[in-house]
């Protein structure tokens, strides 16, 4: 009776974790013994992954339970069990030894009444850990987590029957980072000219066969970062926001959280295959990150870089990929200085591990196709397309040269070079067991985020110029029918365009709410002035498409759904990427920037004061499709099947723990 009433005691707090929302006691883990990997997870046969189990014991709080006494049971057990099978001890099942037994606490905030009380919920630990395991033969497996006299936690896992038959030599995964289908839409309009309604023209994505939305939701909320969507797209599996390749535990560490791997390590190890790795972004950003580092906190820039170098070398783990090609910004993560991971020289240390280091678009071009490749261009993030080939005063003065001199770096390769030069390394180093090369737009979300859409809409033309000179490339390298490309992105904005703006008429008003009537909306919004040529029309090659007119009278009525007090004129900013929004306090209160957009309007905020830049949005993001297993993209899906739909691709699935997988055929079918 005494048992019954204990599980009773326990049972009864469950309803209050399942409503858990703004704050969780842990993602993932609604009752008080936690799994993971968790509930519904899938699985791809012969994949390492780690597997972390906690027990809770609340002491204070809703939470707390007398029959627990802050005391978590220490002797849980675990159990796995193949579907019609009787189950097993872990240990017995991994053949791996039994686990030691790890304890800690943590506290965390039930609300925010909670957080505005400073009244924190302490929780005390007992957990194991079971590191690099696998599971080969395809199935649905139920684990079992039993804990305080009977109270258990079940997870069912499902490992996909996929063929190991290879369709593909060759993946490219594009990554319009935020972009979604309203922004494409928008890019489209300035960039190319419609005659009485018809387009003249068709962006590149355009023309890709097939066309499908995943759904980018986290594991444990439904706005994601660009963190866990990387994971999501490049392993299967859901996590957290800010987490890279791992489940978030509770443990203070951020590098002990259980593992799973990615599709750069797969490949590499099943394959043998080459490696590329290219973003626009700082190299140890999320999306490239992902790749490579194993962590829960995406900030851990140093770890990042030295993953790509070293792999992970904490744990028990899959040998380090070693990607052959490194391309992006960040350059303040290799000179030795303050921000680089233990004050090290990172230039030298790839260049002692056999990588070429080049460091501007001169010595890109000229560097040799055979050898793994290291290029970083500035400090932090590139510049815009909208800089480096318009404006291009705003290159001056920014002291971001990758040599870390402090002076300018001008010699800065694009998307498009960057990425051709990948594919002619890739190729080279790896023409008999094909490639996997990840290439990034990032600042289409860096500039969405501070809501300068004109940058946004200018790297998204890059990136559709880039997907364009790629397809023209394997065409001509004969390469094109054995090489799936993808163009997708791993979340969106809420963005959109709801008409025209006559720019001169705003000027010429004198009060807010009449600058309002310069917006024409419906048939008032009238026809795109980005494409019209006149004498001072921006120049480009053959073939490109971009506006021709970057600063019409007529501008896009276009914007965010959520975003900080700024003010508004819907002009493109000139002098450099904006910054709509500025701290005027020593706490964190954000008002409009008076210096942006000085002839526009006040528009209030609609996120917390504490907010400078927008955020990203629940929406669903478009997937092209072309070359072999491009009909499997198709349709509105979960963004881990794009992990799968690759891996399936490339035949990365396997039944067996052997070592030297026989290499099968790609076959691509027309």
């Amino acid at each position: 009776m005494a048992k019954l009433a204990f599980v009773a005691a326990v049972s009864a707090i469950l309803f209050s974790l399942g409503v858990a929302q703004t704050f969780q006691r842990l993602g993932g883990c609604p009752k008080l013994g936690c799994i993971f990997p968790p509930d519904q997870v899938d699985f791809l046969a012969g994949t390492y992954f780690d597997i972390r189990l906690e027990v809770h014991a609340p002491v204070n709080g809703s939470e707390a339970n007398p029959g627990v006494r802050g005391v978590p049971d220490p002797n849980f057990t675990f159990t796995i069990a193949k579907k019609g099978a009787p189950p097993q001890n872990a240990s017995t099942f991994f053949k791996v030894p039994e686990p030691q037994l790890e304890r800690w606490n943590f506290t965390w905030f039930e609300d925010l009444f909670a957080r505005d009380a400073k009244t924190s919920s302490l929780v005390q630990v007992a957990a194991k850990a079971y590191r690099k395991v696998a599971l080969y033969e395809p199935g649905e497996y139920v684990v079992t987590l039993s804990y305080y006299n009977g109270t258990r936690t079940e997870a069912t896992w499902l490992v996909r029957d996929l063929a190991q038959a290879r369709r593909a030599k060759n993946i490219i995964l594009f990554i319009g980072d935020g972009m979604t289908t309203s922004m494409i839409t928008a890019a489209r309009l300035i960039a190319h000219r419609t005659v009485n309604g018809k387009y003249q023209s068709r962006m590149m994505m355009d023309q890709f066969p097939v066309l499908g939305h995943q759904m980018t939701h986290s594991l444990d909320s439904y706005i994601t970062d660009s963190a866990n969507s990387a994971t999501a797209l490049y392993t299967g599996r859901k996590t957290t926001v800010n987490a890279l390749n791992v489940y978030a535990d509770s443990s203070a560490s951020p590098f002990d959280d259980p593992k799973f791997e990615n599709i750069a390590e797969i490949f590499r190890r099943v394959l043998k295959g080459a490696v590329g790795i290219v973003s626009t972004a700082f190299i140890a950003d999320a999306t490239p990150a992902a790749l490579s580092a194993h962590t829960r906190a995406r900030s851990q820039y140093g770890a990042v870089v030295d993953s790509y170098l070293n792999g992970i070398t904490n744990y028990s783990w899959v040998d380090a990929v070693h990607p052959d090609v490194i391309f992006g910004g960040g350059a303040e993560q290799f000179y030795p200085n303050k921000e680089s991971f233990k004050g090290q020289d990172y230039y030298a240390a790839f260049a002692k591990s056999g990588y070429n280091v080049v460091l501007n678009k001169t010595s890109l071009q000229a560097t040799s196709n055979k050898e793994k490749t290291l290029g970083i261009f500035t400090v932090s993030n590139l510049p815009t397309w909208l800089d480096r080939n318009v404006y291009t005063n705003n290159l001056r003065n920014r002291s971001n040269n990758p040599a870390g001199t402090k002076s300018d770096a001008t010699d800065i390769p694009g998307l498009k070079d960057m990425t051709l030069k990948a594919i002619d390394i890739l190729d080279a180093r790896s023409k008999d067991n094909g490639w996997f090369l990840m290439s990034e737009a990032a600042s289409i979300d860096k500039q969405m985020h501070t809501l300068d859409y004109d940058r946004a809409l200018g790297e998204l033309l890059e990136l559709d110029d880039t997907v364009k000179a790629t397809v023209e490339k394997l065409r001509a390298m004969g390469q094109l029918k054995d090489t799936l490309i993808i163009v997708t992105a791993d979340h969106g904005h809420g963005f959109d365009v709801m008409g025209s703006v006559d720019t001169k008429y705003m000027d010429a008003q004198k009060t807010d709410r009449a600058k309002r009537n310069a917006i024409g909306t419906y048939f008032n919004s009238g026809l795109s002035q980005y494409v019209v040529e006149t004498n001072a029309s921006v120049r480009y090659s053959e073939g490109a498409h971009f506006p021709a007119n970057w600063d019409p009278r007529y501008t896009l009525f276009q914007g965010l759904t959520a975003f900080p007090d700024h003010r508004e004129d819907y002009r493109v900013n000139k002098d450099g990427p904006r910054r709509p929004a500025i701290n005027l306090t020593n706490e964190e209160n954000f008002y409009a920037n008076y210096k942006d957009a000085p002839t526009g309007y006040l528009i209030n905020g609609t996120l917390p004061v504490s907010a400078d830049q927008g955020v990203h949005s629940l929406t669903d993001v478009p997937v092209f499709a072309m070359g072999p297993c491009q009909e499997t993209f198709g349709g509105v899906y979960d963004s881990t099947e794009v992990f799968f739909h690759m891996a399936n691709c490339f035949g990365l699935s396997r039944s067996s723990n052997s070592s030297s997988p026989k290499q099968t055929e790609y076959h691509h079918r027309d």
